[in-house]
């Protein structure tokens, strides 16, 4: 191209424009990143804004994550919608996956008896959730990416039934409400707060069916928790 064909062209803005695939690749990446993240915003408000009957219908139809795919049932949660203790455990195993309830087996008649000891009933007074809402496989630990999905919805739960109090029961129930990598070890014994609900941390059962020495610890956390809520109330 002449050095005046040029000079010409450029005066008329048709020249070509040339772009760094590098550049418009980041730019893409980018691009989809904020969507997504518009996406997720946009999920959780509408969640938030839900009532029972729609939040139970969200998670029984949810395909947010791939947890879904091998489930039998979503596992929502069960108790007194008015309930002064919200407690809070990890996920479904494969007994409440098929029954849809949680802590079904031996784990939750750990949690009945756990309950017992303080003068509380499932259901009376009591509400019992799961950080997620599907059996993740060979009841592993649920993924971040699965909890987060998840989250909105027990977020919801949480809001609607505005406990006086929240049980996390281990590791992963603690560490996803109160949004810290600490060890149960070093969390047990404090008040926490979760999203303005007062909360303590204990063992799960399932882990108290395995470590029996622990069982005086958690009867600690329970003498708390009970202390606790008789001066909320």
């Amino acid at each position: 191209m002449s050095t005046r064909r040029k000079e010409i062209l450029e005066e008329l803005g048709l020249t070509p424009l040339w772009h760094s695939r590098i550049a418009q690749g980041a730019t893409d990446s980018a691009t989809d990143s904020s969507h997504q993240a518009d996406t997720a915003d946009a999920r959780r408000a509408q969640i938030l804004r839900m009532d029972w009957t729609q939040l139970k219908a969200g998670v029984a139809d949810c395909t947010a994550c791939p947890l879904h795919q091998a489930r039998t049932r979503t596992v929502f949660g069960v108790g007194d919608e008015n309930a002064d203790w919200l407690w809070v455990g990890e996920g479904p195993g494969a007994e409440e996956d098929a029954s849809g309830e949680p802590f079904v087996g031996q784990a939750g008649k750990l949690l009945d008896n756990m309950l017992a000891a303080i003068s509380l009933q499932r259901g009376r007074n009591v509400y019992i959730a799961n950080i997620v809402k599907c059996r993740p496989p060979g009841n592993r630990n649920p993924e971040p990416a699965e909890a987060q999905q998840c989250a909105p919805y027990l977020a919801r739960q949480i809001e609607l039934i505005q406990p006086k109090l929240i049980i996390a029961l281990g590791k992963v129930a603690a560490q996803n409400l109160l949004h810290t990598d600490a060890t149960v070890a070093s969390l047990r014994g404090k008040l926490h707060d979760c999203s303005g609900v007062p909360l303590i941390v204990t063992y799960h059962p399932a882990y108290l069916l395995r470590t029996l020495a622990d069982k005086a610890k958690a009867w600690e956390d329970l003498c708390f928790a009970r202390s606790t809520m008789q001066t909320l109330l």
